[in-house]
């Protein structure tokens, strides 16, 4: 695939090293061109830099990978409110929660992924990839994991899952997009605890939870 990336910081350096090993084109873009090609060199023959616009157009996936607080600045650069993400798949690995205390900055009834998808037109929004730290995937000793995904497109689903394979871990669909936002609670809760010297796996059942 052609994988944009929009962002320079760890989880697009992580993520960004898997997917160029794996054989994918991987194009890089950032508030910083410099920045963008330190990293794309990182990347090896796989990987370029670019402006945001390019590393969206012609991409088969695009990867929002900048802090919550950038989003809008990066989806501009991109050319979103003109359609440039229209039937791409856009995976969102961001998390709208205050810094420390993990509460969601989105209103109730809401998710920062249902956000995302008004502000880039016509994109095919995926949850995903917001749960661990950047060194899940930038550490080749650490097990896979499950990433939990959501999204309201097959295609975009597909391939998503299939970039969640090709970066290490195991794939799970929890439903359509409206519930990005239980997705987005729980990386809330796991950043409050942690903050707060707790280990989010010690409050978490490890068998199987059933039903009434």
């Amino acid at each position: 695939m052609r994988i944009g990336i929009l962002g320079t910081g760890m989880l697009a350096t992580a993520l960004g090293g898997r997917w160029a090993r794996a054989g994918h084109e991987v194009v890089v873009a950032g508030r910083s061109l410099t920045k963008a090609e330190v990293l794309a060199g990182r990347l090896g023959d796989n990987g370029r830099a670019a402006t945001a616009r390019e590393a969206v157009l012609g991409a088969d996936a695009v990867l929002l990978a900048v802090a919550w607080t950038g989003i809008d600045d990066i989806l501009r650069s991109a050319g979103a409110p003109a359609g440039t993400f229209a039937g791409t798949t856009l995976i969102d690995p961001t998390n709208a929660v205050d810094h420390g205390i993990g509460v969601l900055r989105t209103p109730p009834g809401s998710s920062g992924a249902q956000d995302i998808a008004d502000r880039a037109v016509g994109a095919h929004v995926v949850k995903a990839f917001h749960l661990f730290p950047a060194e899940q995937w930038s550490d080749a000793t650490k097990p896979p994991v499950t990433v939990a995904i959501c999204g309201d497109h097959p295609q975009a689903l597909a391939t998503t899952e299939a970039l969640v394979r090709d970066a290490g871990s195991r794939p799970a669909v929890l439903g359509p997009l409206n519930r990005a936002r239980q997705l987005e609670e729980a990386a809330g809760f796991v950043i409050g605890l942690t903050f707060r010297g707790f280990d989010p796996r010690d409050a978490v059942p490890h068998g199987v939870i059933r039903a009434g």
